[in-house]
């Protein structure tokens, strides 16, 4: 018995270790999402510009970026010229503006430029929950039918977008053409 108990800290020990050395190997930008493949989540909320209810039906159709952000998030503000870039090349984004006041999103739109084609105001995290948000800046790739396909967490900017984001994009475009 003596023994057994001698060795117990180096099992212990060696399960750690074992754990701590896959750990090294794991992508730290790279959270699960349990939403990929299942269609967005069907919402009633309204625009950050103007009184108009949006829902799902009004992303349904084309490919498009669902970039979550918020006037709060630094890295958002970082994110936001690279959008209105993509934006302007045709890459259809929506947005949704998580936790936020809408008068600090209309003031932010006014000052840093447009990049959505539709801005979704999540006041109090409801659309976010349901998508499973962690927190902001977030991206959720999805098909033309509304199927969420993938899921970015963190900046998009230049190079993440031409080495990481910009051929997933492509790929559901070239998958919608008839």
């Amino acid at each position: 018995m003596k023994r057994w108990l001698m060795l117990l800290p180096l099992a212990i020990f060696l399960v750690v270790a074992v754990f701590l050395y896959r750990g090294l190997y794991l992508d730290p930008a790279e959270l699960p999402s349990a939403m990929i493949n299942k269609p967005f989540p069907e919402f009633s909320l309204p625009s950050v510009q103007g009184d108009k209810t949006l829902s799902k039906a009004d992303i349904l159709g084309k490919p498009a970026l669902v970039n979550v952000w918020g006037t709060w998030c630094i890295s958002c503000r970082v994110e936001h010229p690279v959008l209105n870039k993509l934006a302007q090349q045709g890459v259809v984004i929506y947005g949704i503006n998580y936790k936020d006041t809408n008068a600090d999103a209309l003031k932010w739109l006014t000052d840093f430029h447009n990049p959505y084609v539709l801005d979704i105001r999540d006041d109090d995290g409801s659309l976010g929950l349901n998508l499973g948000v962690y927190g902001a800046p977030e991206t959720f790739f999805i098909d033309a039918r509304g199927i969420i396909r993938d899921k970015f967490v963190g900046v998009i900017d230049e190079q993440v977008w031409r080495e990481k984001l910009a051929a997933k994009y492509q790929a559901l475009v070239d998958e919608a053409k008839p």
